[in-house]
């Protein structure tokens, strides 16, 4: 895609470091001017900061915006989307730790910390990130960058984290369809039924079962399945696998398929995903 005059084009780096305790740390560096993320979740936290313009968030019901100087902190299992505010796009950096890391940061063996926003006003903290996550990316002096990424990670549950509310849960019948309709779908992924089918083997109309779908997904069936393939699609790319081999494995049409949903999930290309995940093994060896 061409950018306009005066515009950057937009860009992403997927790069990930063995600096913590030995454990990977995924982080991502990018600029997008109209890309959108597609609806999906992390198994991870993911912890951000904004560097350049302005970012709008679909978080929990609502539409948040984050500029310079702010975090955004998404929580594991939380379906959001994200992208540009402005004509000029927004560039941000982010790192994506484990709920354990963030635990033991916090110094409490107890729940994973809880934020009651996404977007966190802090300049200092935000410096902060943004200093910790090029030390990270560097790789130069792997103790010095683990140290202050806990320092940073208990700061930011320090001043940030909350008590976890009661939160909503979706109705029961509403858990199960969704249940029910995402173990099918991860069974018959590279042929996935139509919503017909599944609708009426559950003995439901179509917009019954999209209704359920969405109160306990957050997302569509066919987002879910999309972020479903990604996933399993990942884990392919970290055993070694093409991009073209793992497109028709998890049941993309091609790699130009698999790529776009890569892209919207993750903001990064599958072969420069491999190529992050096969350095940092090499590094390890």
């Amino acid at each position: 895609m061409t950018a306009p005059p005066g515009r950057r084009p937009d860009e992403a780096v997927w790069t990930r470091v063995d600096s913590v305790g030995g454990a990977p740390l995924d982080l991502l560096a990018a600029r997008f001017g109209r890309r959108h993320y597609a609806p999906h979740t992390h198994e991870e936290y993911a912890v951000g900061v904004c560097t350049d313009g302005l970012e709008v968030i679909r978080y929990r019901g609502g539409l948040h915006r984050s500029g310079p100087d702010s975090l955004v902190v998404v929580e594991p299992g939380e379906a959001h989307t994200g992208g540009p505010a402005v004509p000029d796009g927004f560039a941000y950096r982010v790192l994506y730790p484990t709920a354990a890391l963030l635990t033991e940061s916090a110094g409490d063996a107890g729940r994973p910390p809880h934020f009651r926003g996404p977007v966190l006003h802090d300049a200092p903290l935000a410096a902060a990130l943004r200093s910790v996550h090029l030390l990270l990316s560097r790789g130069h002096d792997p103790l010095e960058a683990e140290t202050r990424l806990l320092t940073l990670l208990g700061a930011l549950t320090a001043r940030h984290a909350a008590p976890a509310p009661a939160r909503r849960s979706p109705a029961p019948a509403a858990a199960r369809v969704a249940r029910l309709v995402r173990a099918r779908l991860a069974d018959e992924m590279p042929r996935p039924p139509a919503l017909a089918e599944i609708a009426a083997d559950l003995g439901l109309s179509r917009y019954q079962v999209l209704r359920a779908f969405r109160e306990a997904a957050g997302m569509p069936p066919y987002a879910w399945l999309a972020q479903h393939r990604v996933t399993r699609a990942r884990a392919l790319l970290e055993t070694g696998h093409r991009p073209a081999e793992v497109a028709g494995l998890v049941g993309f049409a091609d790699q130009a398929h698999l790529t776009r949903w890569f892209r919207r999930v993750l903001g990064v290309t599958p072969g420069a995903y491999r190529n992050s995940v096969q350095d940092a093994a090499r590094a390890r060896r």
